[in-house]
């Protein structure tokens, strides 16, 4: 039998002819059954008709056209959920997790109806279409160099790609790293700086040696370089990270400091000093980028908790930060967390704490303001009973 694709194919016909590209999809969206070649004149209503019934618009008109179409495609769906987004924020007696998880189910359709509307991609990644940007270097930077494959790939995806693209030049200020961390495509940004506080203001158990269990961006690394750590072992299993914090460590001159290693959580050995920043909500991610956000089962948290006090030095200190957003939504009760770090061997120390800062925290429109606007993000200083 031949061999499958490396990559799902998608096949439409246009103009009599039948054509193939590369379905590319972050999301892991499942290749559309139904193509439908859409260019200027095509009505959002129409856009969403066939959205709905699980096919995709093909552009083949202007770019900036395009654009204003997405953008009456969402502002239909947001009037269509104005009323019921009011119902849920006001339905004070179903619990918070069920507005939760509604939520997100609302979210990841409105996702799904407008990702529906695509472009090709040639084999260099440029845009044939009248008035289209020059995407390329947002596309290599994402999806690695250039295969030599024509792809398709939604609009909405293309604009966020521009999107990582603007942020990964400008970088996130980072004072206590003394400079920017500039995230990659994929990669989640530190945008929310409190939890990066509580690790520069923490007292250190040791500067010798230190481990950085998942690192991201390599944003805490940095951090404890910044604070003396005189050698940081610092794990990650997503290569768009490692690419990313290598960069990071790199530009602010500690990649002498910090060994990027691949690891599913721990390296080899023990260290006084283990800190592990993981996913705050249990969960399936629905993309690339939630996986920063979305623990499925929290297996990253207990995984973490199960295998710390082996890898801790006598006397070392286990740093996990952890925001209980979880616990006010209803994913995940306090005493469990407790019971894990019990039954991994590990007492608490200290929890020092801090309020979030960023802008949904006070956004009393917001259907989750309650749990929102209750959260704190805590350092669990954790130590071998």
């Amino acid at each position: 039998m031949p061999e499958s694709p490396a990559f799902p194919t998608l096949t439409w016909t246009e103009a009599d002819r039948v054509h193939t590209a590369r379905w590319r999809s972050e999301n892991g969206a499942a290749v559309p059954s139904q193509v439908v070649v859409a260019g200027d004149q095509t009505r959002a209503d129409d856009a969403l008709r066939i959205a709905r019934s699980g096919g995709v618009l093909l552009w083949r008109g202007d770019f900036h056209s395009a654009r204003l179409l997405l953008q009456a495609m969402g502002r239909r769906l947001d009037r269509a959920a104005g009323g019921r987004r009011g119902a849920v924020s006001e339905a004070n007696g179903g619990a918070v997790t069920d507005l939760f998880h509604r939520n997100r189910q609302a979210q990841a359709q409105r996702s799904r109806l407008l990702s529906a509307l695509t472009m090709v991609l040639e084999a260099d990644y440029a845009l044939d279409l009248r008035r289209a940007p020059d995407l390329r270097l947002a596309c290599e930077e994402a999806y690695g160099a250039p295969d030599g494959q024509t792809s398709v790939v939604s609009l909405r995806e293309l604009l966020g790609l521009v999107g990582a693209h603007e942020w990964r030049k400008k970088g996130v200020p980072i004072p206590a790293v003394g400079g920017r961390i500039h995230a990659h495509y994929g990669v989640f940004s530190p945008v929310r700086g409190e939890y990066i506080d509580l690790v520069a203001a923490a007292d250190l158990p040791s500067r010798t040696l230190a481990f950085d269990i998942g690192t991201g961006t390599g944003v805490l690394a940095c951090v404890l370089a910044q604070r003396g750590v005189q050698r940081i072992v610092a794990t990650e299993l997503d290569a768009r990270a490692l690419a990313c914090a290598a960069d990071n460590l790199q530009r602010l001159g500690f990649a002498g400091q910090v060994e990027l290693t691949k690891a599913d959580l721990f390296p080899p050995g023990r260290a006084p000093l283990v800190v592990c920043n993981p996913p705050w909500l249990p969960g399936k991610p629905s993309s690339s980028i939630e996986h920063a956000i979305y623990d499925p089962d929290s297996r990253m948290l207990r995984g973490f908790l199960r295998g710390l006090a082996a890898h801790l030095t006598p006397g070392g200190q286990g740093w996990l930060i952890l925001s209980d957003l979880a616990e006010h939504l209803g994913l995940r009760r306090r005493e469990e967390l407790l019971e894990w770090i019990d039954h991994a061997g590990l007492r608490v120390l200290a929890c020092p704490t801090i309020l979030p800062r960023h802008p949904k925290a006070a956004d009393v429109a917001d259907a989750l303001h309650a749990a929102r606007s209750a959260e704190v993000t805590a350092l669990w200083q954790l130590v071998v009973k």
